[in-house]
């Protein structure tokens, strides 16, 4: 598990944040429902080489939760600048995953963060986006929200299954799980979902243009969330140096093949 023993501060909420290794830097940045930890078993061999920076955005995992949370993706890549220059970092490497991905091009074409590098996994990036099950949580936020325990961890099983091609394995389930649990974890997922909005894709995918960085994505072809084809198209949007696609893989390449985002990742490094 990555520690993630750091605090920082952001418009009034407390960021959980954790870094390893020395060398250049590099960040790694979680999608959603997973957290840090989504990068477990990937950050310690990027470490090797590399100080790695790892955090959880606002109402995710070890991050502040609360009702009056605005948690959008702006505000997501608004914190990213915000760490980004906390750290006293100048063009770092990038690696955004899911959201994570949006953070980061949202960082760049929006926020203005200039990196040495960017590797997209997956990311959520173009429109059409959003799925029946965003659109309905959307409208019943507060139905879902209240659901007893064992509804909502069934649900929320469902759901992260729905992003991997094999099984989940069972610690896993309980990594991803956990900060979404109880009274303050379940209507914190709730929220996100609920206040997802399509229009700040739409802002950066306007700005979208070919990098002057080298641009890498990796994609797991099996994704049923995001299709591979999203994934060519942003690669030509944005004038990708390469794309990689990993077979048997699905939305969640970290849990489905690990060695072989690591493989990527370290050869486009």
């Amino acid at each position: 598990m990555l520690e993630l023993s750091e605090r920082f501060s952001f418009k009034g909420h407390s960021i959980a944040w954790g870094a390893i290794g020395d060398g250049e830097p590099v960040i790694l940045i979680h999608g959603f429902p997973w957290s840090a930890q989504a990068w477990r078993n990937i950050a310690p061999w990027i470490a090797r080489s590399r100080k790695v920076y790892f955090f959880d955005m606002l109402g995710c995992g070890q991050s502040d939760k609360g009702e009056d949370q605005n948690v959008t993706e702006s505000v997501q890549s608004d914190l990213l600048a915000a760490l980004v220059s906390h750290w006293g970092l100048a063009r770092p490497q990038v690696v955004g995953h899911d959201f994570g991905g949006l953070a980061a091009l949202r960082g760049h074409f929006v926020n203005g963060l200039e990196y040495s590098k960017l590797h997209l996994i997956n990311a959520v990036a173009i429109l059409p986006s959003g799925s029946p099950f965003y659109a309905h949580t959307a409208h019943h936020e507060a139905a879902f929200a209240g659901l007893p325990d064992y509804a909502h961890e069934a649900l929320f099983q469902a759901y992260i299954q729905n992003a991997a091609h094999y099984p989940l394995r069972e610690e896993a389930v309980k990594v991803y799980y956990e900060p979404w649990s109880g009274p303050v974890g379940r209507p914190a997922f709730y929220r996100q979902i609920a206040q997802s909005d399509t229009d700040h894709i739409e802002q950066a995918q306007k700005r979208y243009k070919a990098t002057e960085f080298d641009t890498h994505l990796i994609w797991g072809v099996r994704d049923t969330f995001i299709p591979v084809e999203h994934g060519r198209q942003l690669a030509a949007l944005v004038g990708a140096k390469s794309f990689t696609g990993v077979p048997n893989a699905a939305h969640i390449v970290h849990e489905d093949a690990p060695e072989a985002l690591v493989g990527c990742l370290l050869r486009g490094m």
